[in-house]
């Protein structure tokens, strides 16, 4: 809002009777807000938008009082920040390469995953971590769950963490969870050639209003979250690309099922 009416962060400081930091606190979402100032300062900001300051509102109204807010402390800020994002998401699109969704993943497979971490978790952060990714997926219990596009390229079927055994019973997980009402599963087949942003993993949150939609993308250091429209423009775009590549719904769960019986 701020720099959509050209305003300086010291303009805004001054106009808010506040300082510098506060403002870049506030806007990062490192501090929380109270519902009251959203309000003033988007009057302030001269925001037509009365949708957009609702979302906000409500966004600061339910902060420390949801969930992942038990977890903050002992896990880090960004899967914190990826639960939040989940929960007020009206959609969500996933391109997975190398790993299953997070929130369709079982959870003898998370635990494989978190079994390579470097450096090594002890078994109370590991476990610590399991249960964040279980309860993270209850999100798909809701009764009006947001709608969810899985894109998975077929290495993410074939890698065995945690050996075979297990990548079975997480295959078996998978197509469960692709029944479910508003879930799509589509597979990316080796034989669909190469495509856009393929190393990296995209998560794309579509906000409960469009300003307020992110992407999350895994990067070597962990993860990152790109809000302006210029990246999210270039990742819907990714999106759209590996969408044309994957093969349809039905075609996917053949595809899984006949992956899940090979020895």
């Amino acid at each position: 809002m701020r720099e959509c009416i050209g305003m300086t962060s010291n303009e805004a400081a001054t106009l808010h009777r506040t300082d510098r930091t506060t403002i870049s606190n506030t806007e990062s979402a490192r501090s929380g807000v109270s519902t009251d100032r959203v309000r003033v300062w988007a009057g302030n900001y001269r925001c037509p938008d009365a949708r957009y300051v609702d979302a906000l509102t409500e966004m600061a109204r339910e902060r420390g009082s949801n969930w992942w807010d038990d977890y903050r402390g002992s896990l880090s800020a960004s899967l914190l920040d990826i639960a939040e994002m989940e929960h007020h998401a009206s959609a969500l699109r996933s391109a997975q390469i190398m790993h299953m969704p997070g929130l369709l993943q079982q959870p003898d497979y998370v635990r494989a995953i978190f079994r390579e971490a470097v450096p090594a978790m002890s078994p109370a952060e590991l476990e610590r971590h399991v249960e964040f990714r279980v309860t993270r997926a209850r999100l798909l219990d809701r009764s009006e769950p947001p709608a969810c596009e899985f894109l998975i390229h077929e290495s993410a079927l074939r890698m065995r963490f945690g050996g075979r055994g297990v990548l079975r019973k997480q295959l078996d997980h998978l197509l469960s969870q692709s029944e479910r009402p508003g879930v799509t599963v589509r597979v990316v087949p080796f034989e669909a050639g190469g495509f856009a942003n393929a190393g990296r993993s995209t998560l794309y949150a579509y906000g409960p209003v469009p300003q307020l939609d992110t992407v999350q993308v895994d990067v070597p250091t962990g993860v990152t979250f790109l809000h302006a429209e210029t990246y999210l423009a270039n990742y819907r775009g990714v999106l759209d690309r590996m969408s044309e590549r994957a093969i349809d719904p039905e075609a996917s769960t053949g595809f899984i099922r006949q992956v899940a019986k090979e020895p």
